[in-house]
């Protein structure tokens, strides 16, 4: 299945770095530098790109207190960003709020493109890099750190330039009564990690409790109607905490993609995932139905993804990566593409398409773009391409990666949660 619904792992708390030897280190260094070369991965920025992106951090106070008159002033909303402990930028951020017959949701996600636009080396790097890869342990990122981690991210108790969808839910229903995209500008009130934002949830005098509570309520009414509609949910035991997120970035994604489409009938990327054909839906629910422990409800044949998310809930544990990998081997791949015909099958969404992650996706950097100007580029049809493909690019490259990596007897998982220290070859030796 495509990134869209999968969960983004967060650091294990209170655990150490991996430790690995000098040795063991080059190597790594060494097979990163063949795969980059392997499928045209650019590690290094240009120095131009560098520069550009320097000179974008300067001066960012006075550029901001002259942008509050043209944008929406929300820094008085409550707001705050969830995101893994090692993340480097925050690039989205929630505010609630409940009323008598709405929820009021709004999604902030940084203005990227203030910074980044078609006029700049930044953007034809980022054309050039299409996404932002994440190997276990490195990280390859589309835009320059000096930018992305500063003046585009979102940290607490500083003013920050903001591209807002708004959207009032209907409280019977959670249909979107109004979707309002603007430019604003806010400041987060807090930066919690996904192990944070769960411990808010259990204590009710922590600050944040309360809207944490009630974004998790409506999050989790989301994913309900979510599954009962027919979305494939390949994880059903995720954490509160990424529940709300993945909730609320879906929610946001799908009204401005609504947006584009029905109400300015634009071009855009949109995220367009087809369907298994009937066999390999077939194929696919016959290799789940016979695995040992696991039983597919007779009542939900009929619909596969139903079928799926019902035998995920009740398979025994050990069953869960067998019936996720049938189910993944016989899903096409998303692509993007400039109008949304076909939908998103894993999603059951007739409309979808990115724009929740500006800082490390091409499509979402281009639909802030087409947004923010009712302009579509030219070449829109080979940025979706392009997108598409170095998705594709990174995604093979991580899995060459990790397989490397247990190769070299180290864990995947154990190395992206907690990343690496090298320590010299004798204490390397006592320790793995």
């Amino acid at each position: 299945m495509s990134d869209d619904a999968q969960a983004e792992a967060g650091t294990v708390e209170g655990q150490g770095p991996v430790e690995v030897s000098e040795d063991l280190a080059r190597h790594l260094e060494n097979k990163r530098e063949e795969l980059f070369e392997k499928f045209e991965l650019r590690d290094e920025f240009p120095p131009e790109v560098l520069e550009e992106a320097e000179a974008r951090t300067e001066g960012v106070t006075a550029e901001i207190e002259d942008e509050i008159d043209e944008r929406q002033d929300l820094r008085e909303l409550t707001t705050w960003t969830t995101d893994p402990i090692d993340a480097q930028d925050f690039d989205d951020a929630l505010s609630i709020e409940e009323r008598d017959d709405e929820y009021v949701l709004w999604v902030h996600i940084a203005d990227v493109t203030h910074y980044v636009n078609p006029e700049t080396a930044m953007w034809d790097e980022a054309v050039e890099r299409g996404n932002t890869v994440y190997l276990p342990g490195y990280t390859v990122h589309m835009l320059p750190p000096v930018l992305a981690e500063t003046v585009c991210s979102l940290v607490p108790n500083e003013d920050r330039l903001a591209h807002t969808v708004e959207m009032h839910l209907d409280k019977e229903n959670l249909t979107y009564e109004t979707i309002e995209i603007y430019k604003s500008v806010i400041e987060s009130d807090e930066r919690l990690t996904y192990a944070e934002a769960e411990s808010r949830l259990e204590e009710p005098d922590a600050d944040l409790h309360e809207e944490n509570a009630l974004v998790y309520d409506l999050a989790e009414q989301m994913h309900e109607q979510r599954k009962e509609d027919g979305s494939l949910v390949l994880n059903p035991a995720r954490d509160r905490a990424h529940t709300i997120i993945e909730e609320c970035m879906l929610k946001a994604n799908k009204a401005v993609t609504h947006e584009l489409m029905w109400n300015r009938g634009v071009s855009a990327m949109y995220r367009v995932h087809p369907q298994p054909s009937p066999d390999e839906w077939s194929e696919a629910l016959r290799e789940i139905q016979d695995l040992d422990g696991v039983s597919i409800p007779g009542s939900t044949w009929d619909d596969p993804r139903k079928a799926v998310n019902a035998t995920l809930e009740d398979a025994p544990e050990r069953q869960l990566d067998k019936i996720q990998w049938a189910v993944m081997k016989v899903m096409p791949r998303a692509r993007y593409m400039n109008d949304p015909f076909g939908g998103h099958h894993a999603l059951n969404f007739e409309i979808y398409g990115h724009f929740t992650s500006p800082i490390r996706r091409l499509s979402d950097l281009i639909n802030h773009w087409i947004v923010y100007q009712n302009d579509v580029p030219e070449n829109l049809v080979e940025l979706c391409d392009r997108a598409s493909d170095k998705q594709k690019d990174a995604e093979q490259c991580e899995r060459e990666y990790k397989t490397f990596l247990q190769e070299v007897g180290l864990d995947p998982a154990a190395v992206n949660n907690r990343g690496i220290e090298v320590v010299d070859d004798s204490e390397a030796e006592r320790t793995l």
